[in-house]
């Protein structure tokens, strides 16, 4: 008898380690797993999982243990992000950028991370316009070694009321006013200009 295929990805999901940092191609974890029950993606996807999801993925679909895919990126050693303050301008890109809300700060004031909140997932690093943010390992582990299930119950939570946040500011903003994208341009823009100031005095 086959399991139903909500049932079986709620099932995947809860074996998935909840960083939501898109390594497997999806964007997210809950994604990830409903792909998987569907069989539109394979379940050695997840590099934060390691080996070690992929052994309890495999278990609970009955299939073998295989190698972690390398065109997901490679098994690593749990990190934290950590921003420079004296190159930080605040231009709040890696707040939005954070799927758990694990930075704080506001626009033109030094931006900072919650490390018990952070998931390792690094993408607050690209869109960092001045390359001040850096991720450094905080753990000799790797996978569920160095990840525990509570801490992967937390960081879904944080996912969730994220998105449920950002879900109830887009009903409100919904009337079309300034460019956005255009006026954070252009602060972004000002803001590296006065630290580039900063640095040549």
């Amino acid at each position: 008898m086959s399991i139903d295929k909500n049932i079986l990805a709620k099932k995947i999901e809860d074996l998935l380690p909840q960083t939501q940092c898109t390594k497997c191609g999806f964007t997210g974890c809950k994604p990830y797993a409903e792909a998987i029950a569907n069989n539109e993606a394979n379940y050695n996807q997840c590099p934060p999982g390691g080996i070690q999801g992929i052994e309890k993925i495999a278990s609970l679909l009955n299939k073998p243990i295989i190698a972690l895919n390398p065109m997901n990126g490679s098994e690593r050693k749990r990190s934290v992000a950590v921003i420079d303050e004296n190159i930080c301008i605040g231009c709040t890109l890696c707040i939005q950028a954070c799927p758990v809300d694990a930075i704080v700060g506001s626009a033109k004031n030094l931006h900072n991370v919650l490390n018990d909140w952070c998931t390792g997932c690094d993408l607050c690093v690209s869109p960092c316009p001045v390359d001040c943010i850096s991720m450094q390992e905080i753990t000799l582990q790797t996978g569920w070694d160095a990840w525990s299930q509570e801490q992967a119950d937390k960081a879904r939570k944080h996912f969730e009321n994220r998105n449920l946040r950002l879900s109830k500011q887009k009903k409100i903003i919904n009337a079309p006013t300034v460019d956005i994208d255009d006026k954070k341009k252009d602060i972004i823009a000002q803001a590296i200009a006065r630290a580039k100031q900063r640095s040549q005095k």
